[in-house]
């Protein structure tokens, strides 16, 4: 898992980073999450912000949801391209899914956005033929 320090530079945090994105980027959805992105060449990386409202559930509850999607997302940075600033929403079925599939029904869900997308980069993962 990496080293917080260096996930902290990696995170949307400013009200008006997330509005960028929300307002001018683009957006895919599933029952769980909705997903928008933009890309931003200013950073030249690839930045997470997560949202998670109460009605999600308690603290508890949605700290569980963040924590799952961080490290749902962290597994598969490798596959994404550079320069994107990505929010993702947590809807409210996102703890019911948390609860009964735990990280790997998060991962898939996160899975499913990120190929709707486009997001991820064709032919960079070892062993493809070029």
């Amino acid at each position: 898992m990496p080293a917080r320090s260096s996930r902290r530079g990696r995170r949307l945090s400013r009200s008006a980073e997330f509005e960028r994105v929300y307002r001018q980027g683009r957006s895919v959805a599933n029952r769980h999450l909705v997903l928008y992105s933009f890309p931003n060449e200013s950073t030249g990386e690839l930045r997470l912000g997560l949202s998670v409202s109460r009605k999600v559930g308690g603290a508890v509850e949605r700290n569980r949801v963040k924590r799952l999607l961080r490290e749902a997302f962290d597994g598969v940075a490798g596959e994404l391209g550079e320069g994107q600033d990505i929010v993702i929403v947590a809807r409210p079925e996102a703890r019911e899914l948390a609860d009964s599939a735990g990280l790997s029904g998060i991962e898939s869900s996160l899975g499913e956005l990120l190929e709707k997308s486009g997001l991820r980069r064709d032919g960079d993962r070892e062993g493809d033929p070029a």
